[in-house]
């Protein structure tokens, strides 16, 4: 029957999880119970990849092993540095480098012979490869800017460590905590394209490498991954043509123009993540430059306000605002996916494990619409 047939699998469950919920009418996302509000004002990220992998948080002994060893494994090979190397100097999108650097990690794994359903050690790969990428994407931006890589400071976390290596100095406490936060509100959100796509691949008991390479791949398209590009291309179009940005957004919207970063397949109301980087955009905006949040809040308040999108559904999402954050924090905008996909790692290597503990092949069917009972030809015939 046609109502059985469901398009992008709306709607359709396919597996249950402890990891995260959405509340897409009360605007609520949850970690393993926790209120992404109290977690990414709390925690850091460190403490909430421990929490994904390990379903608690951790103690303080926990947390100081778990952080030694993902800043023990933040080294990348010579070959991995010599492929950026490579795929900078032909102008390869960051994407595309990423998903071959992740690709590459497996080449120098200590447990490469484990067997596929060893999920502890598993787990110990989703590590490593968590702990490499910040070290791989920075290295290839590095050498996009003809300038050699620096090496990963033991001292500093996660967050704070890639943006060191990224631009070759320490980030305040400031831009450190909002970079925490921006990779806290990006960890997780249930059984989205890019991770059902590490589920996919993990169902037929592939390893961890090849799904989070998967992962890559799916979030690299525009209709999942790239918004926060899009809406700072925006903000630079505003920026650059003098307008006033009420003129101007008044003026797209009688133009038909679609408002990158409004909307979401799951959410009706205002996106929780959008908050809180709304916030930290602010905070930014007032240890510098004000323009970008002057201009995103007036958006925001047009299409809100004057345009009612929220009564029909159509709110402000997380790209709204993470892509301002990251610009303020001196990232390159076609580095802002990349940085979603090191993020999100830890939420496709969670998930793949949980379904893997107990794990059926995911085969769903497609119904056949073409034609029926054709006559061979031969092909002298044809």
């Amino acid at each position: 029957m046609a109502d059985d047939l469901k398009k992008g699998l709306e709607g359709v469950l396919v597996a249950e999880s402890e990891l995260s919920s959405i509340d897409g009418d009360a605007g609520r996302l949850v970690y393993r119970g926790y209120s992404i509000e109290d977690l990414a004002e709390e925690a850091t990220y460190e403490e909430v990849l421990y929490l994904l992998w390990h379903g608690h948080l951790p103690t303080t002994a926990e947390l100081e092993e778990f952080s030694a060893a993902l800043t023990d494994e933040r080294e990348v090979s010579e070959d991995v540095l010599a492929t950026m190397e490579r795929l900078a100097a032909a102008d390869e999108a960051p994407m595309a480098a990423l998903r071959t650097a992740v690709s590459m990690f497996s080449a120098t794994e200590p447990e490469d012979d484990a067997e596929p359903d060893d999920l502890e050690a598993s787990l110990r790969k989703g590590r490593r490869i968590t702990a490499k990428i910040p070290t791989a994407l920075a290295a290839f931006e590095r050498y996009r800017l003809d300038e050699e890589p620096i090496d990963p400071d033991p001292d500093l976390g996660l967050a704070a460590n890639f943006l060191y290596m990224l631009t070759g100095e320490e980030p305040d406490d400031v831009h450190a905590e909002t970079f925490d936060q921006a990779l806290i509100l990006h960890a997780d959100h249930g059984l989205n394209a890019s991770t059902f796509t590490s589920m996919v691949i993990g169902s037929t008991m592939a390893d961890i490498y090849s799904a989070v390479t998967g992962g890559i791949a799916a979030l690299s398209g525009p209709l999942h991954g790239g918004a926060n590009q899009d809406v700072m291309e925006v903000l630079f179009e505003i920026d650059e043509s003098g307008k006033d940005p009420l003129e101007w957004v008044e003026g797209a919207t009688e133009e038909g123009r679609r408002i990158p970063g409004f909307g979401h397949r799951v959410y009706n109301v205002k996106d929780p993540r959008a908050k809180i980087l709304q916030r930290r955009s602010e905070e930014l905006a007032e240890n510098g430059d004000d323009k970008w949040y002057e201009i995103t809040t007036t958006i925001e308040e047009y299409l809100t306000e004057e345009k009612g999108l929220v009564e029909k559904g159509i709110a402000p999402n997380v790209d709204f605002y993470s892509g301002s954050v990251y610009y303020q924090l001196g990232i390159p905008i076609d580095m802002y996916t990349p940085i979603f996909a090191m993020s999100r790692a830890g939420g496709w290597i969670a998930h793949t494990l949980e379904y893997q503990e107990d794990n059926r092949l995911i085969r769903p069917r497609g119904r056949y619409t073409g034609p029926e009972d054709q006559e061979f030809v031969a092909l002298e015939d044809r």
